[in-house]
């Protein structure tokens, strides 16, 4: 397995770092979470993404996508991480086109993947129901009504619920089985709420009372749809994994830099061995956490049967180096690592919540545990 970049990949790195780096730096997400922005991600820019080719990163060219791999949609994921910025890139050119191109039918497909593609739509995958991660837990209930189903049940914490227009449900079919639907937000009993997100992300609770879909909102096989969801999943966890990579070492650059400007008593700060100690180790951490990430994209990317097991341990690597590269930089920075005023705060917070998303650290090493047999 090539797990150094190509030429090509390494050109999309170069390309999106300074795209993002130029049309959403983290000022960017402040500047939305300060105006109290109702939609909580630019429109303009999520149509750049199109532009850019992101949004289509994963769709097949014959619906107007670049037809690449997990791998390429990690990388723009990781710049995603090191700025901050809010978008509809995981919920819906990841999550939403994963999901199509591995169950949808022709016309799902069609209907659906061009407008990724375009930017033209936003899509959320409504799977968990508590407060831990835990989508094999499906009590939303989809009972036959006539040629279709009624579902009834709430979901929480769906990333841009608020904002999406088709909702990927995952409902309860029968007592061991669970079924995929395609939800328009628009349908009689969807009410959705938007949730306050610490980190001034977008999320909502999202509740359907009686809603009435035909046979055609059925994504995949009636009460197969486990399997097509671990693979969502997994390469949503792995994309989460890629921010929280890129929010790491971003934290780790600015910190650097101040240690090597900051002045205490008479020298400069990072002179003082204990904090170069703290700094290589957090770097070992770092770069831990981005092998294990590039293992488990290439892994996704080849369909490998070890996926899942590389996947919850890239997850559980880049929690725990996130997780340090936190806290060490709000130490590091003294007092002001305590102020809003300061960006640190920012990855703080959405480093908290990118922990969470999709399974946290136990979570994944239980998971990798099971998957290894034990």
């Amino acid at each position: 397995m090539a797990l150094l970049p190509n030429e090509e990949q390494r050109m999309l790195s170069v390309s999106a770092k300074a795209f993002l780096a130029d049309a959403a730096p983290v000022a960017h997400l402040r500047a939305l979470r300060d105006s109290s922005d109702a939609i909580g991600y630019s429109v303009s820019l999520w149509r750049d993404f199109a532009n850019q080719g992101y949004s289509g990163i994963l769709v097949p060219e014959r619906f107007g996508g670049l037809g690449l791999s997990i791998v390429e949609a990690g990388l723009v994921a990781e710049e995603l991480g090191r700025n901050l910025t809010p978008s509809p890139f995981l919920s819906t050119a990841v999550l939403g086109a994963v999901a199509l191109e591995r169950a949808g039918n022709e016309a799902q497909q069609k209907r659906l993947l061009p407008a990724i593609a375009e930017s033209t739509t936003v899509l959320a995958l409504a799977t968990d129901e508590c407060a831990r991660h835990n989508p094999e837990s499906v009590t939303l209930s989809a009972v036959r009504h006539g040629d279709g189903f009624a579902l009834n049940g709430e979901k929480i914490f769906v990333v841009d619920g608020h904002v999406a227009q088709t909702l990927i449900v995952s409902a309860r079919t029968s007592a061991h089985g669970m079924t995929l639907f395609l939800v328009d937000r628009d349908t009689a009993g969807v009410h959705i709420e938007r949730a306050a997100m610490i980190d001034a992300h977008n999320a909502a609770r999202v509740r359907l009372q009686d809603v009435k879909v035909d046979a055609d909102a059925v994504l995949g096989a009636i009460d197969g749809g486990h399997g097509v969801l671990s693979q969502v999943l997994d390469h949503g966890r792995a994309i989460v994994a890629a921010q929280l990579v890129g929010a790491a070492d971003a934290v780790f650059e600015r910190t650097t830099t101040y240690l090597k400007e900051r002045r205490q008593f008479g020298r400069l700060i990072g002179e003082f061995q204990a904090l170069q100690h703290r700094a290589a180790q957090w770097y070992v951490e770092l770069e831990l956490a981005r092998s294990m990430l590039t293992e488990a994209l290439h892994a996704l990317a080849g369909r490998s049967a070890d996926a899942g097991l590389m996947v919850a341990r890239a997850k559980a690597l880049a929690c725990e180096a996130a997780s340090l590269a936190v806290r060490e930089g709000v130490q590091m920075h003294g007092g002001m690592g305590m102020t809003d005023e300061l960006d640190i705060g920012l990855f703080m917070k959405r480093v908290g919540v990118l922990q969470t998303l999709f399974g946290d650290t136990r979570f994944h090493l239980d998971r990798a545990a099971t998957l290894s047999g034990y």
